[in-house]
């Protein structure tokens, strides 16, 4: 056997083995706890959650997309993927093993951007569960699908950067470390090259968390709220910025294209979970004596579409990994707007079909099923709404067209 061909069988074991064991403990630990977790407030839930991060950790699944060397498991991007779908089966199960949005993407940007200095005082503690992070690009007063258009300003003062504007959707601000705020730092630059990503410790005088902005009814709290923050002549050292003065956009692209495919394994996760309720309860609830659900056309039709695009979603989620392992982001554009498109809209679909066949019971709390309707229907709005991806997508495939 080869070195290489050694090396993958190596890998695929470790991937098993780790598969097994997410499969596991999302099935003995997290799901039983979910009634506590998913209705209880952050404050309430928090120590839960930091017990069940211990025992993650202890079973070493911690921070699975990360390097050895900084206490992770050290996943390609593909592996990463697969289990990332396990854990999306449960609400909290990216949470409790340190690879939660928005902390992973930070944990990318500084592990592939960031100063030493920077690494030891963010990174580090970030890698080890210590504090969290938020990621402050979107703003109330423009389309969050162009992050060229901000009116966030931070004009350099010496060696400081004084930051003022407006941002919202800033997911997970409260409570959170520090913020990685998207600026414009080069307003005459070409748009691609006028913003900055600067890391602003919290709290800083003059930025100030307005609110938990209400999503659906709920306003959270902790890492599971969304806020809305204004800065207000905050002031930073020059040291914090990320990367080169206008690299803003291209690190944003940097961290949205693997973050796309976490997003996407974690909603195959949710989707397989809602199948199986649905076909549990199809199976279990008669519509007369001997007769259950199952045996309606109808049901059965729900049952094989979400089985097939499941499937289909995989398999293209799992593809556009491959590809940006291989060939790189740039080249892998045009996957990863396929897969945000096509996975976010089975998710809508699945879930959609899985509470209909609960009839009653799904648009209660009594199962996650009406948990995530509400959390995901974002899924066809952030990173890039549907409707910007399929412009993207079919002006392409008009220029190849134009151009053959």
């Amino acid at each position: 056997m080869s070195a290489g061909a050694h090396a993958r069988d190596v890998a695929e074991s470790t991937l098993e083995r780790l598969l097994d064991a997410a499969r596991a403990f999302v099935r003995e630990v997290l799901i039983p706890c979910e009634p506590a977790l998913l209705h209880g407030d952050w404050a309430t839930i928090e120590p839960q959650l930091a017990r069940l991060r211990a025992d993650a950790r202890q079973r070493g699944l911690w921070a699975p997309f990360l390097p050895v060397a900084l206490g992770g498991q050290g996943l390609s991007l593909s592996a990463f993927a697969q289990l990332s779908e396990v854990l999306g089966t449960t609400p909290f199960g990216h949470y409790v093993c340190n690879c939660q949005a928005p902390d992973v993407g930070n944990m990318e940007l500084l592990h592939q951007f960031g100063t030493a200095e920077q690494q030891a005082r963010w990174l580090g503690p970030l890698a080890r569960g210590e504090i969290r992070s938020c990621f402050a690009m979107t703003e109330p007063e423009h389309a969050g699908s162009n992050p060229t258009q901000l009116s966030t300003r931070a004009v350099r003062d010496g060696d400081e950067y004084v930051i003022t504007g407006h941002k919202w959707f800033t997911s997970s601000a409260d409570g959170a470390a520090f913020a990685i705020v998207m600026a414009v730092t080069e307003p005459e630059a070409t748009p691609h090259a006028r913003a900055s990503q600067i890391i602003v410790p919290l709290p800083t005088p003059g930025f100030t968390l307005v609110r938990n902005i209400s999503v659906m009814g709920e306003t959270g709290g902790g890492w599971a709220s969304h806020a809305e923050v204004t800065l207000e002549n905050v002031r930073v050292p020059v040291d914090n910025r990320l990367g080169d003065a206008g690299a803003g956009f291209m690190l944003a692209q940097e961290r949205l294209g693997p973050g796309r495919i976490h997003h996407c394994m974690r909603w195959i996760g949710v989707c397989e979970r809602a199948f199986a309720l649905m076909c549990r309860y199809a199976l279990s609830r008669e519509l007369t004596p001997g007769h259950p659900l199952a045996e309606q056309q109808q049901v059965q039709f729900w049952i094989a579409e979400s089985r097939i695009e499941i499937h289909a979603a995989r398999l293209m989620v799992l593809d556009a990994a491959a590809r940006i392992e291989r060939d790189g982001q740039r080249a892998a554009r045009a996957e990863v707007a396929y897969i945000k498109v096509f996975v976010a809209n089975v998710l809508q679909r699945v879930l959609d079909r899985a509470l209909q066949v609960h009839g009653a019971l799904g648009m209660t709390d009594d199962t996650p099923i009406a948990w995530w309707y509400r959390h995901e229907r974002a899924a066809r709005i952030y990173d890039g709404a549907d409707e910007v991806h399929k412009t993207v997508i079919a002006r392409r495939a008009l220029d190849a067209h134009r151009r053959g």
